[in-house]
């Protein structure tokens, strides 16, 4: 009844010229920035953790309607499976990251602490940070390829059993995301501001990289339709991903003012330094974030129609993919650079970064049938409205 996907040639073709290219311009940015190793390595972990962060992003988009005996998602949930198979891809820029940790985390410079980092150096060491960051790929890696065997088995049989099982396993994989997402974010984005912290930031990065995940989901889709596929997928989808789109948009902003407001009132110099840095040395992007991420997908996708129209879910997709990028360099930039820069090594990093991660979602999309057709929850997927 449904096609399976084709990773055409041409299509690899135009991907590798993407990978190639980027990569062409990130070499050309690291040769001319030999001098500032601070800014390559930055961007080693700007486009690893981004990228990867989408990946886990969908895979948690499954597990959680799994869990939640949802139907709805079931027509598209091969794409977010697909898009997370690259969590092991992307696991390895961060293994790079490790490599030229001291020019990113102050703390790794053992020899030089003062007493606030000494106090917190039985967390922020080389090693033991080094050691979760492996566990953490490890365990995303073991658990996302366990949950796609039985999604893979599921197309053979129609047994209740294999659905029953990849409830257990989303299951399991709630519970460790539940925990290392938040550790995650400390240890890559949170500790290059090591004088800081906030209790919240794990859900503030949290709540970034699923709505990214969920952009990229209606990106990939838009263009899957546009090559004749997934034409199942009808406005009732579109608008439950329109929904999440602008759901958590607001939660993310709600998070981005709660942080703000709690630090502005403690004034607590050890935490106001960190909006000081961004709101002087990075004004213009900190506006743009704002806007990008919350102001423009709140006032598209406030009315019920838009949320209903894949053009317009595309373009706000674009957008707040965008943004997010945009987020994460201001996670990142004013505690490992200082100042903001944006030339052709950032080009090119993103560029190749995403060659690898669009040829890595078509080459597994292309591995199994477009939809679970032996899911118990297929028929439901096509027989409900959005009632509001």
């Amino acid at each position: 009844m449904y096609k399976q996907f084709e990773f055409s040639q041409k299509l690899k073709s135009r991907l590798l010229i993407l990978i190639v290219l980027g990569a062409l311009l990130a070499i050309g940015g690291i040769l001319l920035n030999l001098d500032d190793t601070h800014r390559i390595w930055a961007n080693v972990l700007l486009n690893g953790f981004f990228f990867t962060a989408i990946a886990l992003g969908a895979m948690f988009f499954i597990a959680v309607h799994v869990l939640g005996e949802s139907g709805w998602q079931t027509s598209i949930s091969r794409i977010p499976e697909a898009m997370s198979l690259y969590v092991p891809v992307g696991g390895l820029f961060m293994l790079l990251v490790l490599v030229g940790m001291h020019n990113i985390y102050h703390w790794s410079h053992t020899e030089d602490l003062d007493a606030i980092l000494k106090g917190k150096s039985a967390f922020l060491n080389p090693v033991a940070f080094s050691i979760r960051t492996v566990a953490y790929i490890l365990a995303w890696t073991v658990l996302i390829f366990k949950i796609r065997k039985l999604s893979l088995a599921s197309d053979k049989s129609d047994n209740i059993k294999l659905f029953n099982k990849n409830r257990t396993w989303s299951a399991v994989f709630i519970v460790v995301f539940a925990v290392t997402s938040s550790t995650a974010a400390w240890d890559w984005i949170m500790s290059i501001d090591s004088h800081w912290y906030s209790t919240l930031f794990g859900w503030y990065i949290f709540s970034g990289f699923f709505v990214s995940a969920v952009a990229m989901i209606i990106i990939l889709l838009f263009t899957l339709r546009n090559m004749g596929y997934m034409q199942h997928v009808n406005e009732e989808h579109l608008h439950d991903l329109g929904k999440y789109l602008f759901g958590f948009s607001i939660f993310w902003a709600y998070l981005w003012i709660a942080q703000y407001l709690l630090i502005w009132y403690s004034n607590i110099p050890e935490e106001t330094i960190y909006y000081v840095k961004r709101l002087e040395d990075f004004p213009n992007l900190f506006i743009i974030n704002l806007v990008l991420n919350f102001v423009a997908p709140f006032l598209v996708l406030m009315a019920r129609g838009t949320k209903r129209k894949i053009n317009i879910l595309l373009i706000t997709s674009i957008i707040v993919l965008c943004g997010h990028w945009i987020d994460t360099y201001l996670g990142i930039w004013p505690g490992a650079l200082g100042h903001a820069t944006f030339g052709i090594l950032e080009i090119g990093m993103t560029l190749f970064t995403l060659g690898l991660f669009l040829f890595a979602f078509y080459h597994n999309f292309a591995k199994a049938p477009v939809v679970q057709e032996n899911n118990p929850y297929f028929k439901e997927s096509f027989d409900y409205d959005n009632i509001r």
